[in-house]
This record gives structure tokens, sequence and C-alpha cells, in this order.
């Protein structure tokens, strides 16, 4: 009877364990994709920015872009969404070419793909900023 009691206080302690770590991760998450939603995105002076390729990266979990940015006499003649990895978000993957068409960091985002938008975004403003360093 005493291993039974154990068996089930063991498994009670990991059932408890598992809720907790879950809970914990759903909190992480959600704070992270709050904190993107609420985050604002500058637009560039491309009249600062030399012509080359320019990388750039952003990560909030589970979101994550990484983009190549060309430059040719102060505009933006491409984006590369080099990675994207996004839940549902794909259909954000449309945000580089909005930015080249518009020459401007402030385009819209894609509705039901806010997050993802929003983390190509800063992925492109990263690697924009990189040149002016």
């Amino acid at each position: 009877m005493k291993s039974r009691r154990r068996i089930v206080l063991a498994s009670v302690i990991v059932l408890v364990a598992i809720i907790t770590a879950v809970f914990g991760a759903k909190s992480y998450i959600e704070a992270g994709l709050v904190k993107l939603a609420e985050t604002s995105i500058p637009d560039v002076d491309l009249s600062k920015i030399e012509d080359g390729v320019y990388k750039g990266s952003h990560k909030v979990f589970p979101v994550e872009a990484e983009v190549r940015v060309t430059i040719e006499n102060h505009k933006i003649v491409g984006v590369e969404l080099v990675k994207h990895f996004n839940g549902q978000g794909a259909a954000a993957e449309v945000i580089p070419d909005r930015v080249t068409e518009s020459q401007s960091l402030e385009v819209d985002i894609v509705s039901g793909a806010t997050y993802s938008s929003n983390v190509i975004l800063k992925a492109i403003e990263n690697a924009l900023q990189s040149a002016n360093k």
C-alpha cells in the first residue's frame, strides 16, 4: 500500500510541475508578443545610407525573421526575407515588397499576421540601422 501512495504522490508532483511549466511558458510567450504588438518602428533616413547589402534580424519567441536589404542610390532596391519562422504569420511575407515599394518602414501590417509583420519590420529596421554604424 505504501508504494502505491508513493506512486500517486510522485504522479501528482509531476503533474503539478508540468502544469506550472506550461503556464510559465505561456506567460513568457504572451508577454513577448504583447511587447512586440506595442513596439514602434521608426522610419529610417535613406539619404544617410550608403550603397550596399545589409543584414538584419529580430526575434520574439516564437517568431523570428532575418533579412538582407539592398540599397542603391539611397533607395531600397530589394528586401530578401532570408528566414522567417512564424506560427500562422506566413501572410506577413509581403512586408518586404511593401517596404521596397513605399521606400519606407511605415507600411500597413498584415491583418492576422501582426506579430510576424512587426518582427519582419524590426529586422529590416535593424538592417538599415546597421548601415549607419
